[in-house]
């Protein structure tokens, strides 16, 4: 094809992507299956899936019978055809995962502290890098496309509520994250917003392949959103698209919550889960992690109620008011607490919606994700790879422009 010219050139890249994003959306794919969802005719389709199992992107997977004429060959995605890593840089902890091709999990590490100081995190992530590239032995790692990173913006303010060093806010000021991890390890490196990459995730391994408009909550260490919209992410022209964070809500009902000196509280003071630790801390349960609570603690049984049952009551005023701007078919409620206790808050949470929702207003599905703790971790990993190999540079996110909150400082 090179011989007929860059735009033919361009146009079977383009088309090789599609195909490939075909497959990733089915699972596996029939020739006749992949023409129809690419708009392209089936000699066309059958040359490019032969080139791409030459290449080693697509393996052909068995065949599949019941249907007229003869069986159809069934193409999946190649594990090995190319591998990426993310890291979810939070608050109290690191996650680094290491995924292939078809997007299944080939190693995982999670590194807690105090405090995500860049020094750590220069550490923690570079021994990752280092212990997967090892793992993947030198054949593989030269299919090591790039680094995704996720982290909250700002990540190193909000000193007051979790109590960091004065000079952790600094030190992320002077420090480049992305510059640091592309010049030190020699890959590509995309850095997105924590709650953006889970609803990321979501988008490609969850619930998205059931809902293509949907509002994602994280309750992490704060809480924060994502939107997509006809299966693309919008982050808005500041990256704040769905931050949920500062969402004004009503007053919490917690002892353990000052009362705020404004009309409103924000919903980050009522359905993050350092409300829950502070909530338990201040009652004489102590725990550092909200992973302490998976066997729960009988004595705390009592006390998470209480945080669930406000973190419901606040969630709801929230999703009321976002389905009051933006239809979308579902929400989906995801992030660090325990799977017992998500789908418990969940449930807490369309209670508290069907009991408050106005008229005039279609309620969307309220569901637990699928995906837990690790989907800020998965989300970034997927960054790299649609980069490469998906069919457009916005098929996962919708920008206004490029302007963004820087990711460090305040």
């Amino acid at each position: 094809m090179a011989g007929k010219g860059s735009n033919s050139v361009q146009l079977r890249h383009y088309n090789e992507r599609v195909v490939l994003d075909a497959v990733r959306r089915f699972g596996q794919a029939s020739k006749a299956e992949i023409a129809r969802f690419a708009h392209l005719t089936p000699p066309a389709v059958a040359a490019i899936v032969e080139a791409l199992v030459a290449g080693g992107y697509l393996v052909e997977n068995g065949k599949r019978f019941g249907g007229k004429g003869q069986p159809s060959a069934m193409y999946g995605l190649a594990s090995s055809g190319a591998y990426s890593i993310g890291f979810h840089i939070g608050r109290r902890a690191m996650d680094a995962i290491l995924i292939d091709f078809a997007g299944q999990t080939c190693a995982f590490e999670t590194h807690d502290y105090d405090h995500p100081d860049p020094e750590s995190i220069r550490r923690l992530g570079g021994g990752a890098i280092g212990r997967f590239r090892t793992q993947l032995g030198s054949d593989e790692s030269s299919r090591l496309i790039g680094i995704g990173i996720s982290a909250p913006y700002f990540i190193g303010g909000w000193d007051e509520e979790l109590g960091f060093p004065g000079d952790v806010q600094l030190a992320w000021r002077s420090f480049d994250l992305k510059a640091h991890f592309s010049d030190t390890h020699n890959l590509p490196v995309m850095i997105e917003n924590d709650a953006s990459a889970a609803a990321v995730a979501e988008l490609v391994y969850g619930l998205g392949k059931k809902f293509s408009d949907f509002l994602h909550i994280s309750l992490s260490t704060f809480v924060g959103g994502g939107l997509v919209v006809d299966g693309t992410l919008q982050t808005g022209p500041n990256g704040n698209t769905a931050a949920f964070g500062p969402f004004p809500v009503t007053h919490s009902t917690l002892s353990s919550v000052p009362k705020p000196t404004g009309k409103f509280e924000v919903l980050l003071h009522r359905a993050s889960i350092y409300t829950l630790v502070h909530h338990l801390r201040t009652n004489g349960i102590d725990i550092k992690r909200v992973r302490d609570l998976d066997p729960m603690p009988a004595a705390a049984r009592t006390l998470v109620s209480e945080w669930q049952d406000d973190c419901a009551d606040a969630l709801a005023q929230a999703i009321i008011g976002s389905i009051s701007v933006i239809d979308v078919e579902a929400i989906v409620i995801d992030g660090l607490l325990p799977a017992p206790l998500l789908m418990e808050t969940v449930a807490r949470v369309r209670q508290c919606f069907s009991e408050m929702v106005p008229p005039g207003l279609i309620a969307p599905t309220i569901a637990a994700g699928a995906l837990g703790a690790r989907g800020s971790a998965l989300g970034a990993s997927i960054l790299p790879l649609y980069l490469m190999f998906g069919p457009d540079t916005g098929v996962l996110m919708k920008k206004g422009n490029d302007k963004k909150p820087l990711l460090i400082g305040s």
